[in-house]
């Protein structure tokens, strides 16, 4: 679900205090796009929505994430709205209990 090492990565190249802004920072951006994430919005605003999380989710570890925004982002891009927003929402809500849970002891130097 996470990947630690990437983790472990960021925080090493960027330093504690920063890697706190940058997990806040995610963490809010990602929730809003989580909560106004619809398929009204069409196709367009799907992809750019599932881009941002896919990117945000890789740098920052969220590895099962970023491989369900990626499969919805090509699907989006390809004109359809057939996307399961509930499971991306399930595991957005998922991966962030367990870095939550986590991330001290697994960045722990």
């Amino acid at each position: 679900m996470i990947d630690w090492a990437r983790v472990r990565e960021l925080k090493s190249e960027i330093g504690e205090d920063s890697f706190d802004e940058v997990v806040e920072l995610f963490l809010e951006e990602a929730d809003e796009v989580i909560a106004r994430m619809d398929i009204h919005l069409g196709a367009k605003a799907l992809e750019a929505d599932l881009h941002f999380l896919k990117g945000s989710a890789l740098n920052l570890g969220f590895r099962d994430l970023a491989i369900l925004c990626q499969a919805g982002e090509s699907k989006a891009a390809s004109g359809s709205i057939d996307i399961d927003l509930a499971r991306v929402r399930s595991v957005y809500a998922t991966s962030k209990l367990s870095f939550d849970a986590d991330v001290r002891e697994a960045t722990a130097a």
